[in-house]
Parts: structure tokens; C-alpha cells; sequence
């Protein structure tokens, strides 16, 4: 008599930016629902600090990967370290912001952001993507900004990039339609994390200036990792930011970013 195989096969998730903030949060939930785990982040000492947290928390398997993500080629060394493992739910979570006008800003800082928000966003999703459509299954999320929605004076890459996000996240949602994966796309407002200290501004803006509206983060994971279960295609945590992102659709564009360049100086600078 042949014996029924009843252990379920363990799912594996790979967080992108996971050492930290909104990356760290989406382990924990992953971690929370039994995937094992696959942490990726350029400061190997906070990612070994992550993987002790969740270890004592959950018995997930937790493989960590420490790269610049910034650089060219990196998703390809990813993938070769992943070495066969399949990968159920991919989430690109990593960035930074700029401050400063366009003109005055670094640009090896510049493209170590666009390399990372658009290039290694895309060739992960595309490495990663050949094997869920080919399981039948699987989940995608990129994480995009309320930035998204508008042009942004004064971290006008910083705008553009997390809008190629949203748009790049729309478009293949769409061709994956009957695929068995999804995409979602998470569009988050102010959030309470590290972010701000990392924007490259050559000033003292260590923290936000307006406190108005700061989410927290692990209610901003929780929303977005609801909505990613659920197959939602564009995720804007907070009833403000929806109202926020519908803006442009009924005000000059002109004035919505005279706004904006007014909010960046407020919030950012000096």
C-alpha cells in the first residue's frame, strides 16, 4: 500500500533591505506565517542582529545574503547564492532617498540610487519571476512611495525612480493575470524609520521637520503584507495618503509641485 506524503513543503520568502525598518517588519510577518527566510542588506552586522530577533521568535530557516544592492550586476550574485533554493514570495523593499537640487547633487550617489531602485528592482523581479510563473504560484511586492504620484523638486530622482516603480509593478501585474502570481506594489507615506537619516542632503536634517501624518511602520508592514496575501495590485496605507495620491488627477500638476518643492524645504532642509 502506497503511504500519502502529508509534510507540507516550507515556503521561502527573500526580503530585500531587511536589516532595518519597513524590511525588518515584513520578515517578522513572513517569519510569523512559517516561510523560511532569505534577508538581504548591505550591513551584515544589523542582518545578523535581524536574524537572531526572528530566530527566537520563529523556527524559520533564515539564509543571509550581505551585498550593496546599490551596485551593478548584484541581483545576478543574489540569484547564484540563492543556489536552486525557490523563492515563493520576493519582496524588493531596499532604498534611500536624495535631497538637493538635481544640479547640485552627487551623481555617483544619484546612480547608486537609480541602480538600485529601477535596475536591481527589475533584474530581481525578472530572475526571480521565471520560476513562480513556471510553479503556478507565487508573490511579488515592490516597495514604491506616496512620492510615486508626482514629480518631486528637490529629490526629483528619488520621485521619478519609486514612479517607474509603480508603473513597472502595475504593468506586469497585468501580463500575469491568470498565472497563479501576483504583484503587489506598496505606496507608503512619511513612515517612521531610518529613512530620513539616510537622505543624502549635506545638511542636519536628521529627522523629519513635519510631524504630521508619520506612519508607523509595523501598521504600514501589516497593511502591505495583507494586501500582498490578497493579491492587491497598489497598496496606499491611510486614508490621507489615498486622498494624497488622487491629488494630481484634480489640480494642475504645476501647482502640485510648487507644493511639493514647498513641503521638501519645510520638511528637509536647513
Amino acid at each position: 500500500m502506497q503511504l500519502k506524503h502529508t509534510e507540507q513543503i516550507k515556503q521561502t520568502a527573500l526580503v530585500t533591505g531587511a536589516a532595518s525598518g519597513l524590511g525588518f517588519e515584513l520578515a517578522l510577518l513572513l517569519a510569523k506565517d512559517g516561510y523560511d527566510l532569505v534577508l538581504v542588506d548591505i550591513n551584515i552586522e544589523k542582518l545578523q542582529e535581524v536574524k537572531e530577533e526572528i530566530a527566537a521568535l520563529y523556527p524559520s530557516d533564515i539564509q543571509l545574503i550581505n551585498k550593496d544592492l546599490s551596485q551593478q550586476n548584484v541581483s545576478e550574485e543574489i540569484f547564484q547564492a540563492l543556489e536552486g533554493k525557490s523563492i515563493n514570495v520576493l519582496i524588493n523593499n531596499a532604498g534611500f532617498g536624495i535631497f538637493g537640487s538635481f544640479n547640485d547633487t552627487d551623481w555617483e550617489r544619484d546612480a547608486a540610487m537609480l541602480n538600485l531602485h529601477v535596475l536591481t528592482t527589475t533584474h530581481l523581479t525578472k530572475l526571480i519571476l521565471k520560476g513562480m510563473v513556471a510553479r503556478g504560484s507565487g508573490k511579488i511586492m515592490n516597495m514604491s512611495s506616496l512620492a510615486a504620484f508626482q514629480p518631486g523638486p528637490l529629490m526629483s530622482l528619488y520621485y521619478a525612480s519609486k514612479a517607474y516603480i509603480l508603473s513597472f509593478s502595475e504593468a506586469i501585474a497585468n501580463e500575469l493575470k491568470g498565472t497563479g502570481v501576483t504583484v503587489t506594489v506598496l505606496c507608503p507615506g512619511q513612515t517612521k524609520t531610518c529613512f530620513q537619516e539616510v537622505v543624502s542632503n549635506g545638511t542636519n536634517a536628521s529627522e523629519n521637520k513635519i510631524k504630521f501624518n508619520i506612519a508607523c511602520p509595523t501598521e504600514v508592514a501589516e497593511y502591505g503584507y495583507k494586501a500582498m496575501q490578497k493579491g492587491k495590485v497598489v497598496a496606499i496605507p491611510g486614508t490621507f495618503n489615498k486622498f494624497l495620491s488622487r491629488l494630481p488627477r484634480f489640480v494642475p500638476r504645476r501647482t502640485v509641485t510648487a507644493i511639493i518643492r514647498k513641503i521638501q524645504e519645510k520638511n528637509r532642509g536647513n
